[in-house]
């Protein structure tokens, strides 16, 4: 029997307590996917995190737009 896959989506993961949310997911072993306005800091929390995208899945994502989060969603559901 393997151990369940911990999924979780973290919005505003490139600063704050986004991102300390989603280090800390990251280090606990979760799958994760970060979402927030622009690539550039999330992929430097991944980076932080020590991880290449095994783990840690990227979506510039803007939450105040339905589409961007229902792509967010199915993005994340797809890995």
């Amino acid at each position: 029997m393997t151990a369940p896959i911990k999924t979780a989506v973290v919005t505003g993961a490139g600063t704050g307590i986004g991102k300390a949310v989603a280090l800390g997911l990251l280090h606990k072993g979760y799958s994760v996917a970060l979402a927030g306005r622009r690539r550039e800091p999330l992929e430097q929390v991944v980076a932080e995190a020590g991880l290449s995208g095994t783990r840690a899945l990227v979506v510039p994502t803007d939450v105040s737009n339905a589409s961007s989060v229902s792509q967010l969603f199915a993005k994340a559901q797809a890995t």
